[in-house]
């Protein structure tokens, strides 16, 4: 399997190039926890060597509940983003949800992420795919709860077919199991790098435990944040060329997925022992 690079960023994902780590927030809640967490995990993965790229969302358009906090939007959050970008001289890892968000989140984010129940609407994929390639970044595209990694194929071929370049990096993030549940097919990973692709582990969504927070009375999202660590590492042992990873600086009181997400501190620890792995896989 060859690697996608991004070419600005001279970073590579997959081949022989080292495990890149997208970390930072879940979403957006203000500039100064963004730059918070830009600055600790920049710190963090340049001491170890790893390439980095800063996540953050500027919506999350499918909270469980509509009273649920989304995010500052849109233009608020890509001017956030465009300003930890500038100031901190990272890449941009975002998602989107709409056709018509796809031009301007190209032109901030370097890796456009396609959530993963949005992972088969074609004319989102198409328009994400073509924004995107325009401006000299790459796909990252989440892995339906609902899709075998086989079945990747088909939102390859759709993409390949548009854009006439290799262009995308999967990632497995957990199937649906039962109510409230997921679960990893570890065997998943090498299975979509069969195809072609890099793979990266969204470790942080992996854990969830979709409309199961005691907290809410079911009205968002749980999780099972000790587990975070397991997968990543198991992942990363599995093969996979990058880890996604969410933090907070209070985990419990994040306003999106806090019971998934790791408190800021604990990424050196971690990031330190997935590098490890990494390293004694492929050697």
């Amino acid at each position: 399997m060859a690697g996608l690079t991004l070419q600005k960023w001279n970073i590579t994902f997959g081949g022989d190039a080292p495990l890149v780590v997208i970390a930072g927030l879940n979403v957006l809640e203000d500039l100064e926890l963004a730059r918070d967490a830009a600055r600790h995990l920049k710190a963090v993965t340049a001491d170890l060597g790893l390439p980095y790229v800063f996540k953050a969302s500027f919506d999350k358009a499918n909270r469980s509940s509509i009273r649920s906090y989304r995010g500052p939007g849109l233009e608020e959050g890509l001017k956030i983003l465009r300003q930890i970008k500038d100031e901190f001289d990272v890449p941009i890892c975002t998602d989107l949800h709409e056709i018509a968000q796809a031009e301007p989140v190209a032109a901030v984010a370097d890796l456009v992420q396609i959530p993963a129940f949005l992972c088969r609407q074609t004319d989102l994929v198409v328009a994400t795919a073509e924004a995107t390639k325009a401006a000299g970044g790459l796909l990252h595209v989440k892995k339906g709860q609902f899709l075998a990694p086989w079945d990747s194929r088909n939102i390859l071929d759709k993409i390949k077919e548009v854009v006439g370049v290799d262009m995308t990096i999967m990632c497995e993030r957990g199937v649906s199991f039962g109510y409230n549940n997921l679960v990893v097919d570890m065997l998943g990973i090498g299975e979509m790098q069969n195809l072609g692709v890099p793979v990266t582990i969204d470790a942080t969504h992996a854990v969830q435990l979709p409309g199961a927070n005691p907290r809410s009375n079911g009205a968002s999202t749980g999780g099972r944040r000790e587990g975070v660590p397991v997968i990543a590492k198991a992942a990363v042992a599995a093969g996979a060329d990058g880890v996604f990873l969410e933090f907070h600086h209070d985990p419990d009181r994040a306003l999106c997925d806090g019971p998934s997400c790791l408190p800021l501190t604990s990424a050196e620890g971690l990031l330190r022992t997935l590098k490890a792995v990494h390293e004694a896989v492929r050697a």
